[in-house]
């Protein structure tokens, strides 16, 4: 039964009936559930959050059936809604949503604003699993604690230290690739992203980046507070920055806080 009201906001309620009906029609038998997950599951989102969902089938995807998604996702950016432009998530079989996959195998994806799936392993973690599980909200199907294991807090630790390294590297070949601009939406986010690692390494649980900031800003050395409290201030309207350059200093602060995360999370548990 679809949930009418999965969050406060009327429109985005609307555009997430409709992702639910469509893929149920779609995928038919092989429909298992659709589901919220991200900040609008963990808490703090806003009018500026992505719209991060999940949705389960009881088997892999027929081609026919990627197809017909495909078609529904190209669609979604088109409509007169924002919302609609900002859904952000991938298609997992109950088989490999059940537990952490060691191997990251790439799920049906589409990311946030484009109208082209993908296969992807963006969403094949621990984390999401975690945040799933544990807050994430049904908008139709079962409840999400019944198709995902409990994922422990070591398994969680060990995904995020493994991730902060690999996000480093990421980073470096992209900004090389851009003839090392950064945007004004990207160094913010940089820094966000870092704070809320960390904060899962200290605390053992998902957050937001909102609440990892707020978390850093008390948490972490004081000489970084100003970088953080930038970056929380800097949350608002992120795609209208998207395409503006980011201011160097602020640039430079964060490569100098990106090697502080990668030190501090081998001293937390």
């Amino acid at each position: 039964m679809l949930n009418p009201n999965p969050t406060i906001y009327p429109d985005l309620n609307a555009v997430l009936q409709e992702l639910a009906a469509t893929t149920r029609a779609i995928l038919a038998d092989n429909f298992c559930g659709a589901y919220l997950q991200g900040s609008f599951a963990v808490g703090d989102a806003d009018e500026h959050s992505d719209v991060d969902f999940i949705v389960v089938t009881h088997a892999e995807v027929s081609a026919e059936q990627e197809a017909a998604l495909r078609r529904t996702h190209a669609r979604f950016p088109t409509l007169d809604v924002d919302w609609a432009k900002h859904l952000e998530g991938s298609y997992f079989s109950e088989a490999l949503l059940r537990r952490p996959d060691p191997f990251r195998r790439p799920c049906l994806y589409v990311d946030n604003g484009s109208r082209e799936m993908e296969w992807s392993s963006h969403d094949n973690t621990a984390v999401v699993r975690w945040a799933l599980r544990e807050y994430g909200i049904a908008l139709d199907g079962p409840d999400p604690a019944s198709l995902v294991d409990v994922v422990t807090t070591g398994e969680l630790r060990a995904e995020i230290r493994r991730t902060m390294h690999e996000k480093a590297q990421e980073l470096r070949a992209y900004i090389d690739a851009l003839g090392g601009q950064w945007s004004a939406w990207l160094q913010p986010h940089v820094v966000l992203s870092h704070c809320r690692m960390l904060h899962t390494l200290s605390t053992g649980r998902v957050g937001s980046k909102l609440a990892g900031g707020t978390w850093a800003l008390t948490a972490l050395d004081r000489e970084w507070v100003p970088v953080v409290q930038r970056a929380l201030d800097d949350r608002p309207d992120p795609w209208l920055r998207v395409h503006r350059p980011a201011d160097v200093a602020a640039v430079e602060a964060t490569w100098s806080f990106v090697a502080y995360a990668l030190q501090r999370a081998e001293t937390l548990p």
